[in-house]
């Protein structure tokens, strides 16, 4: 589901260029590029810790392009194999707590970036949908988004969890595209 995710909030960050910005000192900088940030957990001694490769122009990517990506830098990150630029310049991050089962999670900001977007447990669930209210099994997940509110408010935070959610349901519905 990963590059669905990440067209999704690329979408996201096209329509609200606010989130893709950082903080500076006491500026704000608004990004041209693109570069999406995917939180990897690595196994330690005593625990998990997590590394952020950096898919850079995400949204030059087709979703071929995103799944190679994603799946490229998460396994180098994995084996210790990432060079210090694949884990600089990100200007949003998803993180997935739900890989753990978990089904919401708040994530923290990888500052200087302002936003961050966690995806809970993608599972099935019976929902009310169509005409009629219908009973249904759908593929679900919680998403949540963390912001900087120097930068960011609450309303452009909604709107953009709301392309988010447009655009992954437009995946399966070719009317909402």
């Amino acid at each position: 589901f990963m590059p669905f995710i990440i067209k999704a909030l690329v979408a996201a960050v096209k329509e609200w260029p606010i989130l893709n910005a950082s903080v500076w000192n006491d500026q704000i900088v608004y990004k041209k590029d693109i570069n999406v940030g995917i939180a990897v957990a690595l196994q330690q001694d005593r625990g998990f810790g997590l590394i952020v490769p950096v898919i850079k122009h995400a949204d030059e990517l087709s979703l071929v392009g995103l799944a190679r990506a994603a799946n490229d830098l998460a396994g180098r990150a994995r084996t210790k194999k990432l060079s210090p630029e694949e884990v600089q310049g990100g200007t949003i991050t998803i993180t997935n707590p739900g890989v753990f089962g978990s089904v919401a999670g708040t994530p923290i900001i990888n500052q200087p970036q302002v936003a961050i977007l966690g995806v809970g447990a993608i599972e099935k669930r019976v929902k009310v949908v169509g005409p009629g209210d219908s009973i249904g099994v759908r593929t679900c997940a919680y998403f949540s988004i963390s912001y900087d509110h120097r930068v960011v408010d609450g309303a452009t935070a909604d709107h953009a969890m709301l392309v988010v959610k447009e655009k992954l349901e437009g995946f399966s519905d070719p009317s909402l595209k």
